[in-house]
Formats: C-alpha cells, structure tokens, sequence
C-alpha cells in the first residue's frame, strides 16, 4: 500500500488513493517550519481493520524525524497511537 503526502501551504496530508478514490487520509497544518498539527484521520470501511490509520501515523513521524519537526496530535485518533506508542514515538511529540 503506497502512502502518499501532498502540501499546500500550510495544509497537508498523507493519504491513500486507489484510482480517484482517496481511501485514507490523515490531515495536518504546519506552524512555522518545526510544528505539524495532526487535526483528522479518517479510514475507509474498504481499508478497517488493516492497520492503515496506525500506517499514516507512522508515516507522518517518519517524515516529522527526517525534517526535525515535532507533532502536536488534536486528532483523537492520532492522539491514541500517540498514547499506545510514547517510547516508539516520544522523540517526534510535542506535548500540549
């Protein structure tokens, strides 16, 4: 499953398309160069129960490290893969 990120502006997302359908998709805003605000996660019932949400989350810290941002997650999803994973992920968290 291929996760792809697009950005315009301040506003982003990593998501997953098959054909025109985009059927996940983790949205974010920037604050400056150094702050990615995590706002929504939304999985379609095609992609429940694949583990994908938890797979963006992933992806976005992987991409939060390779730049030296921290992650602020408002999403109440992203907020729990956050929560489950404080030693895998701790490095990238910007607390409240």
């Amino acid at each position: 499953m291929l996760i792809q990120q697009k950005q315009e502006g301040s506003k982003g997302s990593f998501y997953v398309q098959e054909g025109n359908d985009t059927l996940a998709e983790m949205t974010y805003s920037m604050t400056g160069t150094d702050l990615m605000i995590i706002d929504h996660t939304e999985v379609s019932d095609v992609l429940r129960g694949k583990n994908v949400g938890y797979q963006l989350v992933h992806t976005a810290v992987e991409y939060a490290r390779a730049n030296h941002i921290k992650i602020l997650p408002l999403c109440p999803f992203a907020k729990s893969v956050f929560d489950r994973k404080k030693d895998e992920f701790g490095d990238v968290l910007r607390a409240n």
